[in-house]
């Protein structure tokens, strides 16, 4: 702990902090911090390998009111469940009062700090500096991250305890502060599921549909029993940002038995999970639904839980396996697409097999493969039996069935605007079966919904969104969009949450909430995917910058899966929220796929490429 930064020097005196890797106790120096001199950070320690535990050192005799505040920093980086080492560093008082569960500021290095008193300190009892940095994130009580930016201040404030002549800290800062890359090393982010409280009837039976599983990405300590945290923070709820659109199955306050200290499945990958009494009376459906959370969200932390049960005191109250899970509950990155589909040089609709190695794509059942109607964009419905396509000139927006023999009528919506840039994006389907599409007109912009793909437009509003909807996509949820918005010449990715409510004369009433960057650090976006359940791909620029392909998630964080291979000139991209099915982009070479663990190949030649949604 303690590493110097890149590029910097190691200075001061050494004081010792404990790692421990299997077993084996090692020790690390780290550099203290000056009495006087100009601002400088704690340096932020490299990421460490996930086996790798680092416990902190106790405050030494005599130590000075500076190595206190480092030491206290440190601490805040190792791997102590309850952060007992760091409140040594503390008055009793603080000790009592501290909450680091409350909050999470990441900043681009490691805390700097800035001295309020000079001169001789060992003829004073009480000691005052403050912590600096750049804002990276906050990650809330809810362990929920969100990019920040801008400057970090805040006072620390130190006592010399008058009977044992000791410095400790009596003001503290807020939570835990921490350098960008001792974040990387100490938490991990985990997708927890809770069911969207909007399902809508089957557009096709009229019946209930299956419910959908909404991932709602929490920030957890990465050695520090993951899987209870994990598990705890299922029971205590959605974050605040998914509230008003998901549900929990847990009963209202639903906690872990008392003395329940650390979950941990046993040789046959099955996890016991005991829950307090508020869990005792629930019915075997909706107990399968509360174990469908844990499951997905467990497996989405690690591969070695293949069946969840769950307890009431000491009785059994339902056991669900992965094999039946998805007989409970269904997710966007368990729907397989059967297609990839594009449009070919005559800009009619075609398709090949997903994931297919077949490069011979072959026109889709109906008007739209058919080329009487030249398009430049399509979406194809989620249970691929519709398209959806925008005509060659960007103007008329055509909706079609799947099916041999399927006619093309008038178009669904028209846009006014005067050029193709300044009419209406690619369109996206939702899993309700409704069609998402926004005009571009200068005079009139507007981002529109057509209930079951061919009905009468719903305009969605969006408080406080500024700029112009340039690309749609709406997640396999259903309770999340993300928009491409242009502003000042440049298009910047936004993620948001769908609300939706009867208005009057039975037309629905969407709203578009709580609208967050998600790729603050990207000055201009020009293409993007959803590549997961929280998280998309997406083509853009850094300032200056050439262009490339990431991922990010939801909630603006970088996942730790490395970058999709560099391609250049990419015009459109094309992902699925199941990954067995390759990325594939519109780039100069036409249309290209990128495998599991390969470079890109090439296909054939086309547009528009697009897997269902």
């Amino acid at each position: 702990m303690g590493a110097d930064r890149e590029g910097g020097v190691r200075r001061g005196p050494v004081r010792a902090a404990a790692y421990a890797v299997s077993g084996v106790v090692l020790l690390a120096g780290c550099a203290s911090m000056p009495d006087s001199g100009d601002l400088r950070g704690v340096e932020s320690t490299p990421r460490q390998d996930t086996q790798v535990r680092v416990f902190a050192m106790p405050p030494p005799e005599d130590a000075s009111a500076p190595d206190i505040v480092q030491g206290f920093l440190e601490a805040l980086t190792s791997d102590d469940p309850h952060y007992e080492t760091a409140r040594k560093y503390l008055t009793p008082e603080a000790a009592r009062t501290w909450r680091p569960e409350l909050s999470i500021t990441v900043l681009a290095d490691g805390p700097g700090t800035e001295p309020d008193h000079m001169g001789n300190r060992d003829e004073i009892d009480d000691y005052s500096l403050t912590l600096t940095g750049t804002r990276v994130a906050t990650v809330d009580a809810q362990q929920a991250y969100t990019p920040a930016g801008g400057p970090y201040s805040q006072p620390v404030h130190l006592r010399r305890d008058k009977e044992s002549g000791q410095w400790r800290i009596d003001v503290p800062p807020r939570g835990i502060v921490m350098g960008k890359s001792d974040f990387q090393r100490n938490y991990m982010s985990v997708n927890k599921y809770y069911f969207a409280s909007n399902a809508a009837a089957d557009p096709r039976t009229g019946e209930g549909a299956q419910p959908a599983l909404v991932a709602d990405p929490v920030y957890v300590r990465e050695r520090v029993d993951p899987m209870t945290q994990v598990v705890r923070s299922v029971l205590k709820g959605p974050t605040s940002l998914l509230r008003p659109v998901v549900r929990s199955s847990f009963p209202a306050g639903t906690g872990l038995r008392k003395d329940v200290t650390a979950l941990t499945p046993d040789d046959r990958n099955k996890l016991t999970v005991p829950l307090d009494a508020k869990a005792a009376r629930v019915g075997p459906d909706t107990c399968d639904e509360m174990a469908a959370q844990l499951l997905f969200t467990l497996r989405n932390l690690t591969p070695a839980v293949d069946e969840v049960e769950l307890l009431a005191g000491d009785e059994q109250l339902c056991s669900l396996a992965e094999e039946r899970a998805g007989a409970v509950a269904t997710h966007g990155a368990a729907q397989h697409p059967d297609h990839l589909y594009f449009l070919d040089g005559d800009h009619r609709l075609v398709r090949i097999p997903a994931g297919s190695p077949a490069t011979r794509p072959e026109p889709v059942p109906g008007a739209l493969g058919e080329g009487r109607r030249p398009l430049r964009s399509v979406a194809v419905s989620r249970d691929e039996h519709a398209a959806a396509g925008v005509a060659l000139d960007g103007g008329a927006l055509y909706v079609g069935s799947l099916a041999a023999g399927g006619s093309l009528g008038e178009p669904v919506l028209v846009s006014e605007g005067g050029t193709e840039q300044d009419r209406l994006t690619p369109p996206s389907w939702d899993a309700r079966g409704d069609l998402w599409v926004a005009d571009r007109d200068p005079d009139d912009p507007r981002l529109l919904l057509l209930p079951g793909g061919d009905g009468e437009p719903v305009q969605v509003r969006t408080p406080g969104l500024e700029g112009r909807v340039q690309a749609v996509r709406v997640a396999a949820d259903g309770v999340r969009i993300a928009l491409v918005v242009e502003k000042d010449g440049k298009g910047s990715l936004f993620v948001g949450r769908i609300e939706r409510q009867s208005g009057s004369g039975g037309q629905p009433a969407v709203t578009v909430r709580e609208l967050r960057a998600a790729t603050p650090e990207l000055e201009e976006v020009t293409a993007m995917a959803w590549a997961g359940d929280s998280r998309l791909v997406v083509v853009g620029r850094e300032h200056g910058g050439v262009q490339q392909l990431r991922y990010v998630q939801v909630d603006g964080s970088a996942p730790e899966a490395p970058a999709p291979a560099a391609l250049t000139g990419v015009k459109e991209i094309a992902a699925s929220e199941d990954d067995r099915v390759p990325m594939v982009a519109h780039s100069d070479d036409g249309i290209v796929r990128l495998p599991s663990g390969a470079q890109w190949q090439k296909v054939t030649e086309g547009t528009a490429p697009v897997y269902p949604g």
